[in-house]
């Protein structure tokens, strides 16, 4: 989307650029910039980890880990490029690789981001705060992992398969960062699109709904076959 500005009583375009062209780098500009702004891409999330990695057998790393106010664990993936790359295949691995950690864990892993960055603050008592529980509730955590991408384009393969993913019931977010000269950035939502995201959760629930129907309407009656002397129990 094109964006102008009025100037001596005329509309003008505003130049468009790239991340490279403005020599912002993905990991020592941009990332740092969502870090201290992610209500931007993430409303109503506390960063809990930068370049997490904390796994056996792997040498990956998420770009951004936040916790939402539900007490979901966000997977943000950053990328400057005009495609996105693969990024979604990579933060469906990241969100497997996170959906087994424990509250407990999560307080251990936000203390070293806390001690990294140099912030003076208990642990536990700021996840507690941020998510307004009086005492931790492992039931209650990390029942979904949610996923934000960020990138300065996205390829038609890359949304197609979000849609497709969304519509099997996960939680893909999709955000276009275009940077334009005068230090303007212009950052939208382009999936779930901001004017239909209400119908489009109520779409992907209803088929939801309907693939679980036929889930359960399928005829599972058993019958018994005799060959001979032989019993076979089968089941339809």
């Amino acid at each position: 989307m094109a964006l102008y500005k009025i100037e001596d009583r005329k509309i003008k375009a505003i130049e468009r650029t790239t991340f490279a062209h403005q020599n912002i780098k993905e990991r020592d500009d941009l990332q740092k910039m969502l870090k201290e702004n992610i209500e931007i891409i993430s409303p109503d999330t506390l960063i809990v980890a930068e370049e997490f990695g904390e796994w056996e057998d792997s040498r990956r790393r998420i770009d951004l880990l936040g916790l939402d106010k539900d007490a979901n664990l966000v997977v943000i993936e950053l990328k400057r490029t005009e495609d996105g790359g693969h990024m979604e295949l990579q933060s469906i691995r990241y969100a497997a690789m996170i959906s087994t950690l424990t509250f407990e864990k999560l307080v251990a892993i936000y203390g070293h981001y806390l001690k990294a960055n140099q912030i003076d603050n208990d642990p536990t008592s700021a996840l507690l705060e941020f998510l307004d529980w009086e005492e931790p509730d492992e039931d209650n955590f990390a029942q979904e992992v949610k996923i934000i991408l960020a990138s300065a384009e996205f390829s038609k393969e890359l949304t197609t398969s979000v849609m497709w993913l969304n519509d099997f019931g996960l939680d893909i977010k999709c955000v276009r960062m275009h940077p334009y000269v005068s230090g303007i950035l212009d950052i939208q939502t382009v999936i779930p699109i901001p004017e239909v995201a209400d119908y489009q959760i109520k779409i992907r629930e209803k088929k939801q709904k309907e693939r679980a129907s036929r889930e359960n309407s399928r005829d599972f009656t058993k019958f018994d076959v005799s060959v001979a002397e032989d019993s076979f129990l089968f089941a339809g």
